[in-house]
């Protein structure tokens, strides 16, 4: 059963980063850094169905969001993209003060955990620190 969430997702290296936040809150921004940055793969930006396969989260792009990327100041541009992707990191948007030595947490999805991590997705480092987190899985 599939569920569709305010959410973007890219995949680098064959893993799958879903980015949580609010409207505004920088997942385009921070999806197009990975992109020209580290050659991430679009899989859906701003809505994104996800959905349970054996024991694997998965997430596609709704049918009338495929291939699109929202670059604020710029517009709706097409991109490639892949059909779908695991999920394998998490990770929710915030301009909290983030922990120096956070304990691991987990985002469950269905009834699988996945791990999750606090990221401000304004900070430059914000793409290398995704790409250093999917380094540790």
């Amino acid at each position: 059963m599939s569920q569709n969430i305010h959410a973007t997702c890219v995949n680098i290296d064959s893993k799958g980063v879903l980015i949580l936040g609010d409207s505004g809150s920088g997942k385009s921004d921070l999806a197009l850094r990975l992109l020209t940055l580290f050659s991430a793969k679009l899989v859906s930006d701003d809505r994104t169905d996800i959905f349970k396969d054996l024991d694997v989260i998965k997430a596609k792009a709704p049918n009338v969001l495929k291939g699109l990327l929202e670059v604020r100041g710029v517009g709706v541009i097409k991109q490639e993209y892949l059909k779908e992707s695991t999920i394998d990191l998490v990770v929710k948007l915030t301009n909290e003060k983030i922990e120096r030595m956070p304990l691991p947490q987990k985002y469950k999805i269905e009834d699988i955990d996945v791990p999750m991590y606090y990221i401000n997705p304004f900070e430059s480092s914000a793409p290398s620190k995704i790409v250093t987190i999917l380094s540790l899985l």
